[in-house]
């Protein structure tokens, strides 16, 4: 379930960017990796079949998740705020991996903070990434407890 959440909302983001010209930020795109990261560790998880190995990846996934809540809630009460959000942490992180490069079209940002910051249905867009986060926290956190 939280692999499907997490490569799910990575093709939510893809399809509004592509679809209907939602330009990612830095943040948006940092977002992203770290629900493809949380993703690939669910999988991890799910293969794994030994009770420690879920429990790490169960505390990894809400490691992320929670790293995930902060780049949303960065993103909307900071770098929304800022003119440019060129040279901030989202932004050297993304470059230093490179995947801006090998995947432009997932993980390459084109819009500064203040462009991106927009709503969908009345919601600030991040704040449906938020939500999802702390949904898959929640799940890490029950697997966790389930596993004892």
């Amino acid at each position: 379930m939280i692999a499907l959440l997490a490569f799910g909302a990575v093709g939510v983001a893809l399809y509004t960017q592509h679809a209907r010209d939602m330009q990612p930020c830095p943040w948006c795109v940092l977002q992203r990796l770290v629900f493809v990261a949380i993703g690939a560790w669910a999988v991890i998880g799910f293969v794994m079949r030994g009770g420690l190995g879920q429990r790490v990846v169960a505390i990894i996934v809400s490691l992320l998740a929670s790293a995930g809540i902060a780049a949303a809630l960065w993103q909307h009460f900071v770098a929304a705020a800022s003119a440019s959000c060129n040279q901030t942490f989202a932004d050297k992180f993304i470059a230093a991996t490179g995947l801006d490069g090998l995947l432009p079209d997932v993980f390459a940002a084109y819009a500064s903070c203040a462009d991106a910051k927009v709503d969908l249905f009345g919601v600030p867009y991040e704040f449906y990434s938020l939500a999802l986060f702390a949904v898959l926290d929640m799940l890490a956190v029950l697997t966790l407890l389930r596993r004892r």
